[in-house]
């Protein structure tokens, strides 16, 4: 992609710049000339497919769609794309029901191949609720590829409210973050907990988020990242918590104690 956004800063400083530039970043972005032909050929053509063979057979449609939904990285994956599509989401043992990674659940009910008789991308307003979401995670995607931290923050603003909102258990939600890659790696750093704690037992993870997010936090229920203000903090935690784990990865032990000194 040949958009670069603008990150003049660094860490949290760096962030406060880019979220107060947004707005007109964003009009950028979505002036891009290969966004624009990239939005222009999905909403000619996506309604004409008929099937799930036809969307993966359509690089350029498949990249769209799996661009929306944060699945880039699947664009080579035509056969098993194809299964989770067909598969859709109402069947007994259905491939997406049985991933970790629900993006391809919710992938597979945005379309609706297996679910039912006429797909949902033949809805008037599938075109548009699908490039809403990939010009937002593209253009996450543009200010990840110089500095994957803000991306990581900008995924939890817009996904953790949803997952707080939605009508499962708090259990449930844990494990959904815990088996959401980019959400985990934001809750946990900002809890405080070292990547080797993935190797516990579930359960066992389970109690120390619960137990860690209500001692920073107040509650141990997900439902409190739907309120603006904890969800601010939870974010501010993890680029602070980051930038020091950056910084002491390439700095020497003498000057990281004494820029721990000096703050």
């Amino acid at each position: 992609m040949s958009f670069q956004p603008t990150l003049a800063l660094a860490g949290f400083a760096g962030w406060n710049v880019l979220k107060r530039t947004m707005p007109t970043q964003q009009a950028a972005f979505q002036a891009n000339v290969a966004v624009q032909r990239d939005e222009a050929y999905f909403r000619s053509k996506i309604g004409k497919v008929d099937t799930a063979e036809q969307l993966v057979s359509d690089r350029r449609l498949l990249r769209v769609a799996l661009g929306a939904y944060g699945l880039d990285n699947d664009i080579n994956n035509k056969f098993f794309i194809r299964k989770v599509l067909e598969d859709g989401t109402l069947k007994e043992g259905a491939l997406s029901n049985r991933l970790a990674d629900k993006q391809y659940l919710k992938f597979s009910a945005a379309f609706g191949f297996g679910d039912f008789k006429v797909p949902r991308n033949k809805l008037s307003d599938f075109a548009d609720k699908t490039l809403g979401l990939y010009r937002t995670r593209q253009f996450e995607a543009a200010v990840g590829e110089q500095n994957n931290t803000y991306r990581l923050a900008l995924n939890a603003e817009r996904e953790l409210p949803l997952l707080a909102r939605r009508g499962i258990s708090d259990t449930a939600k844990w494990f959904t973050i815990m088996g959401n890659s980019p959400l985990r790696e934001v809750v946990q750093t900002a809890l405080g907990l070292p990547r080797s704690f993935a190797s516990l037992d579930l359960d066992k993870q389970l109690a120390v988020f619960q137990k860690r997010a209500e001692a920073a936090f107040g509650s141990s229920s997900p439902d409190q990242f739907a309120v603006p203000e904890t969800l601010d903090k939870l974010v501010r935690t993890f680029l602070l918590r980051a930038e020091v784990v950056d910084t002491a990865s390439v700095a020497s032990p003498s000057s990281l104690a004494l820029q721990l000194l000096r703050s």
